[in-house]
This record gives C-alpha cells, sequence and structure tokens, in this order.
C-alpha cells in the first residue's frame, strides 16, 4: 500500500493523533497535502514561528496562535473537520497545562472528525496520550524511485560540471543504486552528490564510502562499524568444513528466490580457541559471498539511563536490515551479552532484543558470533533457528600450520618454496594461527638491520622462544575442547 493510502486509511478510521517521526519534514508535509486533499479535509499547519496557516490559496498564517497553549485552545474550541498538523510540538507536552489541553482535545477529536497530528525527527508521546495516538512510518524509495533519483542528481552533476558527464565505471551505478536501499530520498541525493564529487567519477572504489556515510545516517556512531578489510579462502588456512558449508549457502543468499523456496541463512556461531581464526573467517564469510561485512560493537550499545540499550541495538539492527544483504559480526559475544547480576536487568532486555530479532528476521542479513567461552552464554542463544550451526574452530593440525605459514611468508613477499614447511609445521605443534603468524613477524624483526635473510633456522628459533596459549592455559583449552566435542560441528 502506498503512503497516500495508507495514511489516508489511518486518517479516516478517526485516529485522534496521529505521530509521524521522520527526518524528511518536507515530503511528510507534501505526503499530507495529498491526503488531505484525497480525503477533501482541510490541512491546517501549526509551528511556533508561523502560527497556524490552512494549506490552501488565500490563507495567511494566524499569527495569534503561535503559542502552544493558544493552538490547542484553538483545536479544543474549532468545530471544523480537518488535520491539524503541529510541527516540533513534543517540547512544549512536558507543560501540564498544555498536556491537559491537549487529552481535551483529542477527547472531542473524533466526534469532531478532526485528527492532530505530530511531526518530528524523534518524538515519544507521553504516556498519558498513548491510547489516543498512533504511529505511521513513511515507506522509503524503492529501486525504481532510486534509480530515478540518482539520474536527477547526475543531470544536475552535469549542469554543474558545464555538461561533462562523469566517468561511471561499468556495474558501479547499479550497485550505488542497491546500496542506497533505506535511506530516505534526501539522504540518497546527498550520499550520491559525495559519491561523485569525491573525485569526479563514479567507480566500484567509492561503495564503501558509500555504506560508511549510510551507517552514519541510519545508526548510533560508533555502534556499528563497515569493516572494510575482508578476506577469501585462500586467506585462511584449514577451515574446510567451515569453507564448504559456507559455498552451498552462498547462492540462496545472494539471491531474492529459489526453486526449493529456501529461506536465506541466518547465521553461525564460531566458539574456539584464541587466535585459531574466528575473526578472519567472519571477514572470509563476507569477501567470499561478496557482501559488506559490518561489525556490532556490544560493549557501545550499553547506556546508563533505562531503555536506551534497548534502543540503541534496536536500531542497530534495523540499520543492519537496511544494509542488506551484509554479514553482521558480533565480535566475543559472550563478554556483551554475558548476564549480569548488577546491571538493573539491561543485559537481559538487550539479549531478549536480539533473540527476538533473530528469530523473526527475513533479511539477508547473516549473522557471524564468535565466542571463547560459550558457557557464559545463555542457551536459547544458540538453538537452531536462531542460528543454523555452531562450529568449532580448534588448533590447526600440521597440514594446516604448514599451509599458515605459506600464507603469513607469501603476505609478506617471501617466496614460501624457500622454507622447510614441514619442519615449520612440526615444530610449531600447539601454536595457534595467530601465534604463528607473530613468529613469522618476529623473525623478520630479527633480521631487519642485518645482512642476513629470514630463513626456516631463525623462524624455528622464534618458535622455540615461544610458549603458545595451548601450554600456557593447557587447562582451560582442554575444558573447552570437552565441551565442544559432541555438541559443535569441527571447523
Amino acid at each position: 500500500m502506498s503512503d497516500v493510502l495508507e495514511l489516508s486509511a489511518l486518517i479516516q478510521s478517526r485516529v485522534p493523533l496521529v505521530v509521524i517521526e521522520t527526518r524528511e519534514e518536507a515530503r511528510a508535509i507534501g505526503l499530507l497535502r495529498q491526503v488531505s486533499s484525497r480525503l477533501r479535509l482541510p490541512l491546517f499547519k501549526w509551528s511556533v514561528t508561523e502560527g497556524l496557516h490552512r494549506q490552501e490559496e488565500g490563507y495567511q498564517p494566524q499569527r495569534h496562535n503561535m503559542r502552544p497553549r493558544d493552538i490547542l485552545a484553538h483545536i479544543k474550541a474549532a468545530e471544523i473537520k480537518g488535520i491539524f498538523l503541529l510541527i516540533d510540538f513534543h517540547p512544549y507536552l512536558d507543560d501540564p497545562t498544555n498536556l491537559r489541553l491537549l487529552k481535551e482535545s483529542l477527547h472531542g477529536a473524533e466526534a469532531q472528525g478532526q485528527t492532530v497530528v505530530f511531526l518530528s525527527f524523534s518524538l515519544t508521546p507521553p504516556s498519558e496520550i498513548n491510547h489516543f495516538s498512533a504511529h505511521f512510518t513513511m515507506n522509503h524509495p524503492d529501486l525504481g524511485a532510486l534509480k530515478k533519483i540518482v539520474m536527477e542528481e547526475f543531470g544536475s552533476i552535469v549542469r554543474q560540471l558545464g555538461g561533462r558527464m562523469p566517468s561511471v565505471e561499468k556495474g558501479s551505478l547499479e550497485a550505488l543504486i542497491m546500496n542506497l536501499q533505506g535511506l530516505s530520498g534526501s539522504e540518497a541525493r546527498r550520499v550520491t552528490r559525495r559519491a561523485v564529487f569525491n573525485d569526479g567519477a563514479l567507480s566500484r572504489a567509492d561503495l564503501p564510502e558509500v555504506l560508511r556515510e549510510k551507517i552514519k545516517i541510519l545508526s548510533n556512531e560508533g555502534v556499528l562499524n563497515l569493516e572494510v578489510d575482508t578476506a577469501r579462502y585462500a586467506d585462511i588456512g584449514g577451515l574446510e568444513n567451515l569453507k564448504g558449508w559456507l559455498s552451498k549457502r552462498k547462492g540462496v543468499f545472494q539471491t531474492d528466490g529459489n526453486p526449493h523456496q529456501l529461506p536465506p541463512p541466518k547465521g553461525i556461531m564460531l566458539l574456539g580457541v584464541q587466535g585459531c581464526g574466528k575473526s578472519m573467517a567472519a571477514k572470509v564469510v563476507a569477501g567470499a559471498w561478496d557482501v559488506p561485512l559490518v561489525r556490532l560493537d556490544l560493549g557501545a550499545i550499553y547506556n546508563k539511563f533505562y531503555g536506551e540499550s534497548e534502543r540503541n541495538i534496536r536500531e542497530s539492527l534495523q540499520t543492519a536490515e537496511a544494509l542488506a544483504p551484509c554479514v553482521l559480526w558480533l565480535d566475543e559475544i559472550e563478554k556483551g551479552l554475558g548476564s549480569s547480576l548488577d546491571d538493573g536487568g539491561t543485559s537481559k532486555r538487550v539479549l531478549g532484543t536480539l533473540l527476538t530479532w533473530m528469530a523473526e528476521r527475513q533479511g539477508r542479513v547473516f549473522m557471524v558470533a564468535t565466542a571463547n567461552d560459550i558457557q557464559a552464554l545463555p542457551p536459547e542463544l544458540v538453538r537452531k533457528g536462531r542460528l543454523d550451526e555452531v562450529f568449532f574452530v580448534d588448533l590447526p593440525d600440521a597440514p594446516v600450520r604448514r599451509q599458515i605459514f605459506s600464507i603469513h611468508l607469501a603476505k609478506r613477499n617471501l617466496e614460501p618454496g624457500l622454507f622447510d614447511l614441514d619442519a615449520l609445521a612440526a615444530a610449531s605443534e600447539g601454536f595457534s594461527g595467530a601465534e604463528i603468524e607473530q613468529a613469522v613477524v618476529a623473525g623478520l624483526y630479527s633480521v631487519i638491520g642485518g645482512e642476513g635473510q629470514l630463513n626456516s633456522a631463525i623462524l624455528l628459533q622464534e618458535l622455540e622462544a615461544t610458549r603458545p596459549l595451548s601450554v600456557v592455559m593447557s587447562e582451560k583449552i582442554a575444558v573447552l575442547r570437552a565441551w565442544a566435542d559432541g555438541r559443535t560441528v569441527p571447523a
């Protein structure tokens, strides 16, 4: 249903108070004008700077109705049917007299055929008038509307550049339009202009900045972050079961429809030993599926004010849906959602919001949660239906350690074939992938400034000097492995 038809139906049902929260004030006013014309009801617009103004030719603003108390008294006394639009009225509801006048106006509004509309960027009506009100949310532009907006902006840019058409890389225009989904019309225009004017052209290199701008617009700053540094299967050693599982589901996730009506995959939990590649695996999912990777900072969710933490997680998840298709990464989830006895129940309410979203979401947002201690998490978080699978990322065996050495040597412009990879793999038993990487880094530091070059002997010395986590924390790792045996799928 279009916005005009939906809002018309709401007003025809004689709801006394309609609340519209939006950044697009001009668009909302234009929508109300269309509804007013369709229903043949007069539209009155009020603001504290202009007073009351009937939105028709020949009518002037009524300056004597500028004060909030005066406009409420006017609505209460008016006997005319119509729509009364009050812009940014919420600060004046803290006044008990204004609140009382509003309630009296709303009591008679249904019988009079009147509808009061509150329009503001952010508005929560007082609980005393909740039963009078209904919220209306304007739909975002669809792909067709976004394409029209982008082409209009390109026309404007061409005129500003004196008739010169900016260069457009093949496929980048379609990708830009897809990435603008979830934004309002004015926001889409602003992001399009910025993407082109940055370098006078549009290419796929502009898309990460488009996504960053989109996250800034839609999200609380610092809660969601775009991770540009994604990875491919070749960037991570081992994890063959996980790679196969992802490959089987890639096609269904990337397309809206499939012959068997399979739902898109929902997400996975990666449990394992620290440093064994859980974070890298999250980056691999996004890179292999060619979608953005967005990291949710659970620590930034929490706020000292009651209800703000729940609102933060709710808005962040809505933003993730607006970025779909994407991978949503919750790193070390047990630290953000582990229950606490001294937080007044906030962590439980945040968990409840996340669980509801995980169970009910329909969009293509694939969640990757990583954890080092799954026993700190509530069991309802990992049940099937909310997550597709729980994978255990263990310490790498000898063939995988050999592969990890090869990856990190090649990453630093060294030829893996010049090293004794079998000896290195044997000497690094019990090492995690992160510890193997650090051995390579330490070896390179050892030869910086010297005349020699990095070789197998130097790397073997670095391995000999290192006590891996599997030795230092052997008891804890043994407990983790024992728990995962039979409860999880080996990655």
